[in-house]
């Protein structure tokens, strides 16, 4: 008996249809799930091919799905190397270029797998007990490192699987903390931690636990991977990024880099002991001679500015590259002559690509249209993703010479192809203090400048964040666009990519410069675009924006047709005392609410909820414990109370961000009638 085609997955198959038959439509949320997602470009050892990892989206078993490519560097067609049902991904390249080494389920569990490139199947390497989290290969291929789950008092794998196995025989489900974390981001803690093992590339032998007794992780928790650990040239150490620091873990962002015996025949000695703050990405030297890393100053502020730091190996001080550079880089990698490093960082509204003298450390930029990541040196230009409010990443590569980037993969040309999407540019106004302050402007699909459109007005989280040429999965204003609105962004004060000074001022003013901000810029918005129309605005946020959504239901009530608050606070002071990680509120709100009770009631939405009188759809994810559920449900409940227009969408399921396929498609359907409801697009029964 044939099954049924999912109404989502059968969608997704006829736009398929229609965009090789040369029909287009706009832009929906099936569009962006149908997308294929580019990401971790590796260049093998003769820079001349390239392996990445491809997500796609199974509708049908409602998740992403990850295989391996190939492209040359040269340029040519793209290949898909892996091929399996399951999950593939973080290749890594053997010395000689002849195979990679890649994570994969094939096995029913997460372990390491060989595949040569002549061609055969993938060879299962490890047959660990417990799931592998990362690799990285040796420069000499002796070895591999990878990341496992363990608890850290443990003396091998052995112990930690009987103990898991003891916990789920037990009758009882009740744990028992004695400090923080009790849980972080999405998940409750069990007292394991990641830890770094180190064992023969044969994958046979015993996987030394080179960070055993650390009550600390590696990659760090929650969104850490490979580029927190590197072997050492010689291949006889590990350095690696971890927060060591007992019971503080909560409230303190005092990451250090470790170097460690790929033996673990010593303990693993500190190497930024002088820094308070995060010290994050260590990568060697082509030649080995001299390790990099990001480092911040100010402890406690997980947003302060990342500054470039260099260390001749392995004993020389530490001096800042980039003491004087305004930006705040990621993605760090050498050029292959040693002489420069590559970095990533937020600029004005876009997200570009830097090239930093490892001598002098002056800064040239490559690339500044879009969003770049990932950049890595071939030997044979510059090859990196490159995404904007107009498609998702593809690769590309930059020759020395060149200004312009040639592209290597098209894997989304038909799909952008086939759904129309709208025009968009950038704009600025005088914000806060008459300081510039910048803006995007993106077009309905179809766009017609005798109409006028309603306006879907999006607010970014973080706060120390931005909504700049970036094509989102979650909150990409190309979904607004193609269902006929208008939407504009405001990067106000506090936003990142304007200079750090920029980026701080909004500690201790959350409801301030960032309100003033939106105000003034929707203001020139509507003045500088006449087919906005003023009278049908709904404004839309998350995390940060939710917070602001609040505040603004209080504060500028009479503006919005309609609200969405997605995981925002409605309580300040209290959202302190049921979050994770309280380094963030006790900078921001600049203490903690006994030491600074004005920091969290001077811009505390819950306030002024007598004034709220705007409709506001609200959607909360039960497993986000950044921003807790009963935030959201009371915002609910006063809105309820109140008599506001006003509807929940709560996700069992989601923590807080909405992650699975068909999630996100409610997600869509539920905030565009919403919008449509009240911007009188549609009557929403």
């Amino acid at each position: 008996m044939k099954r049924a085609v999912p109404a989502c997955l059968a969608f997704v198959l006829m736009l398929s249809v229609l965009a090789l038959a040369g029909e287009t439509h706009p832009f929906t949320v099936h569009d962006m799930l149908a997308m294929q997602r580019i990401s971790d470009p590796q260049a093998s050892p003769d820079g001349r091919t390239i392996a990445f990892v491809v997500r796609t989206t199974d509708l049908e078993a409602n998740r992403g799905r990850t295989d391996i490519w190939l492209v040359p560097t040269a340029g040519g067609e793209p290949r898909r190397l892996t091929t399996d049902p399951a999950n593939d991904w973080n290749p890594r390249w053997a010395p000689d270029g002849a195979s990679l080494y890649f994570l994969s389920t094939r096995s029913g569990s997460a372990q390491v797998h060989r595949i040569p490139l002549a061609g055969g199947e993938a060879r299962q390497v490890t047959r660990l007990p417990l799931d592998v989290g990362a690799l990285a290969v040796s420069p000499d291929g002796a070895r591999l490192a990878v990341a496992l789950e363990v608890f850290p008092d443990c003396e091998d794998l052995a112990c930690t699987t009987r103990r898991l196995d003891e916990r789920a025989s037990r009758k009882a489900s009740g744990r028992i903390y004695d400090r923080l974390f009790v849980r972080h981001w999405d998940t409750w803690k069990d007292g394991r931690r990641a830890h770094l093992f180190v064992l023969p590339a044969s994958g046979k032998g015993t996987a030394v636990d080179v960070m055993r007794g650390m009550d600390a992780d590696c990659p760090t928790k929650p969104f850490g991977g490979p580029e927190d650990f590197t072997f050492t040239p010689d291949g006889r150490e590990i350095v690696f990024s971890a927060r060591n620091v007992g019971h503080e873990e909560a409230w303190s962002t005092d990451f250090d880099l470790y170097a460690v015996p790929v033996d673990g025949s010593q303990a693993p000695r500190e190497l930024t002991a002088d820094n308070p703050a995060w010290d994050a990405q260590p990568v060697f030297s082509p030649d080995g001679s001299t390790l990099a890393w990001l480092a911040m100053e100010r402890a406690g502020y997980e947003s302060d500015r990342f500054r470039i730091m260099l260390r001749a190996w392995p004993d020389g001080a530490p001096r800042v590259l980039t003491a004087d550079w305004d930006r705040s880089p990621r993605a760090l990698s050498w050029t292959r002559d040693g002489r420069a490093l590559l970095a990533t960082a937020d600029d004005i509204g876009q997200h570009a690509l830097f090239r930093i003298d490892a001598r002098e450390g002056t800064v040239r930029r490559l690339w500044n249209d879009g969003t770049a990541s990932s950049p890595v040196d071939t030997g044979h230009g510059i090859v990196f993703g490159i995404d904007s409010l107009a498609g998702p990443v593809e690769l590309h590569r930059l020759d020395p010479a060149a200004r312009e980037p040639v592209a290597l993969t098209a894997l989304n040309a038909e799909r952008v192809a086939a759904a129309r999407m709208g025009t968009f540019e950038q704009f600025s106004f005088a914000g806060w203090n008459g300081e510039t302050v910048y803006g995007y402007l993106v077009r309905p699909a179809d766009f017609d400048p005798a109409l006028k459109y309603p306006v879907a007005f999006l607010i970014h989280g973080g706060p120390q964040g931005s909504f700049g040429n970036h094509f989102h999965y979650r909150w990409n204003p190309q979904a607004y666009a193609g269902h006929g609105f208008a939407a504009v962004m405001i990067d106000f004060h506090g936003s990142t990519g304007y200079g750090q000074a920029f980026t701080d001022s909004i500690r201790g003013d959350w409801g301030g410069k960032p309100l003033e901000d939106l105000q003034k810029g929707l203001a020139a918005a509507l003045e500088r675009y006449p087919f906005l129309d003023g009278d049908r605005v709904c404004a839309l946020g998350a995390s940060f924006g939710g917070f602001m959504i609040n505040w603004i239901a209080g504060q500028w009530p009479d503006r919005f047709e309609c609200l969405v608050n997605h995981d925002g606070n409605l309580d300040e002071r209290f959202a302190y005392f049921d979050t994770e990680e309280l380094w963030f509120p006790e900078w921001d709100h600049m203490g903690t609410p006994w030491e600074n009770p004005e920091g969290y009631e001077k811009h505390n939405p819950i306030r002024f909820v007598d004034r709220w009188k705007t409709p506001m759809l609200v959607i909360h994810g039960a497993k986000d414990y950044r921003v807790v559920d009963t935030q959201g449900l009371g915002t609910f409940n006063a809105l309820q109370r109140r008599g506001i227009p006003s509807r929940l969408l709560y996700f069992p399921d989601e923590n807080h961000w909405v992650l699975k396929p068909h999630n996100s498609i409610l997600w869509h359907e539920t905030v565009l009638a919403w919008l449509d409801r009240w911007t009188g697009r549609k009557v929403d029964p």
